[in-house]
């Protein structure tokens, strides 16, 4: 197979208990400043998975960074690109149209105002002594795998009921074909024994 298969997290809602530390720890991970306190926020958290919960499920939902995105293929400010095997959003140049989130099968996409904007904002009131433009840029957001940390995804980091699990295409196949060669040699030897 020549083509790259992207990465991604998915979920298991047997698992899940719907504690929400996955989208403390997705905002946290995507926070540009250290957070010791609630009291040094200085703007929301905004996480980038969003729990789900029903009657019959409770999981989180997030981005599964398709091969053949239909995200890339609506975004017409082009600011949604395969990157390192990742489906990524540019937020600076995402003009918020809205059309990646129709597009999207899984409502993995969800519009925020922009940081850039938020950041603007402060500064301005800081300057203007509380008084600052009402009109707020929103732009497109999505899971994109903790690009920042080495450590990997933050929510799959912090779940204490393991439910979350990042999944590489190439580490998972070698992992299912060795349980499975396991699984066969097994049921070989059970045969053999029972011949024997």
């Amino acid at each position: 197979m020549n083509a790259q298969l992207n990465s991604f997290v998915v979920a298991d809602p047997k698992k899940c208990i719907g504690c929400r530390a996955c989208e403390i720890a997705c905002a946290v991970a995507h926070y540009d400043k250290e957070i010791k306190t609630v009291g040094c926020l200085d703007r929301p958290l905004i996480s980038r998975l969003y729990l789900v919960k029903t009657a019959e499920v409770t999981m989180p939902v997030q981005c599964h960074h398709c091969e053949n995105a239909p995200c890339v293929k609506s975004c017409t400010a082009k600011c949604i690109e395969y990157q390192d095997n990742k489906i990524l959003i540019d937020e600076e140049r995402c003009i918020g149209c809205k059309s990646c989130i129709l597009a999207c099968p899984f409502g993995a996409i969800e519009l925020i105002i922009s940081p850039c904007e938020i950041e603007k904002k402060n500064l301005l009131s800081m300057n203007t002594g509380g008084k600052e433009n009402s009109s707020q840029a929103v732009v497109a957001s999505k899971c994109d795998l903790c690009t920042r940390r080495s450590q990997g995804p933050a929510c799959v980091e912090v779940c204490s009921q393991q439910a979350l699990r990042y999944v590489d295409f190439y580490t998972e196949r070698k992992r299912r074909q060795s349980e499975a060669a396991q699984a066969i040699g097994a049921f070989v030897e059970s045969f053999r024994g029972q011949e024997g």
